[in-house]
């Protein structure tokens, strides 16, 4: 094969690739809220799967998205990040669920010891099992 062959063919294949890294890059985001959750769970019985046995909690959990029922332990923010809910598992640990930066939602306070219901991504355990993009469940 010729220089000239070689060089067409690498430039041909740096377009096809950024091509596809564009449309990657500007896929739409999921809207959570109009999303059906896979799994409906009890933040205890998630963060026991976890904390029994990880890669099979991965295996049911990891990447999709659940419903987790829990009792508010608290409440958290910080400036210029979404607010993280904190749900009671009867451990020392517990399940965090991020709020959505993508969605609007109704509050974002909520009381300790109120029943809650979180629709989110599963990102698996980090101590404690964590949720991301949460919307509440009504």
């Amino acid at each position: 094969m010729s220089g000239k062959r070689i060089l067409l063919l690498i430039l041909g294949l740096g377009l096809i690739a950024a091509a596809i890294g564009y449309a990657l890059w500007n896929k739409p985001h999921e809207n959570m809220k109009s999303s059906k959750a896979e799994v409906e769970v009890e933040a205890a019985t998630l963060f026991k799967a976890y904390n029994t046995d990880e890669t099979a909690a991965n295996g049911k959990y990891l990447g999709k998205t659940i419903s987790v029922t829990g009792v508010v332990k608290e409440t958290s923010q910080s400036v210029g990040n979404p607010a993280k809910i904190t749900l009671e598992t009867g451990d020392e640990f517990t399940v965090i669920c991020e709020l959505d930066a993508l969605s609007q939602h109704s509050r974002t306070d909520f009381a300790a010891g109120e029943t809650v219901t979180f629709k989110g991504k599963c990102d698996g355990l980090n101590l404690d099992v964590q949720l991301s993009r949460c919307v509440e469940v009504k």
